[in-house]
Order: structure tokens, then sequence, then C-alpha cells
């Protein structure tokens, strides 16, 4: 639900960053594009489209995903990248 909702308000000229974190990481995981085809496309397509997709890097050594794994775009997370992005003045938060 927060994939295509943040898609939608991308589209609407919202800017979008997303933040993957616990088992969130492994619809970003290439292994698993066959099971979360939807969704990793859509990581993609938000990606190439100038919002950002940040994957926790903690939560991704935990469940096995490297860096290679994740779709275009898609990077780890840390707190100056995210933080810049998530704070910026007039930002808004939704969680899942």
């Amino acid at each position: 639900m927060a994939i295509s909702f943040g898609q939608a308000q991308m589209q609407r000229g919202h800017p979008l960053t997303l933040y993957l974190s616990d088992k969130g990481v492994l619809v970003a995981d290439k292994k698993n594009a066959a099971q979360f085809a939807e969704q990793h496309q859509a990581l993609a397509d938000i990606a190439a489209k100038g919002g950002m997709v940040f994957v926790c890097p903690v939560c991704s050594q935990k469940f096995g995903v490297a860096a290679s794994d994740l779709p275009p775009g898609a990077k780890f997370g840390n707190p100056d990248t995210t933080g810049a992005a998530l704070f910026q003045d007039g930002g808004k938060t939704l969680s899942w």
C-alpha cells in the first residue's frame, strides 16, 4: 500500500522518498522480483522518475540483501542521506 500510495502522490507532483525497513527490504531484493513483481517495478519506476528509494542496510544484512540485489536507483540509506531527504522543510512522513 505504501509504495502504490506514494507513487500515486508522486504522479500528482509531490516529492517522494521511500525508506524500506524490516521485512520491507525483501520487496526490493532482486531475488524476490517474481514474488513482488508489481512492487519491484514500482520501486524502479519511482527511482527513474526522481523519487528516492532508500533501503535499511541493517535490515538488509539481517535478511541477506546486498546492494547489488537492489533495483536500479534504490540504495542503502544512512543517517546523512536519509535524514536529508526525510526532514526537508515542509516534508510529510507517512508510515505503513
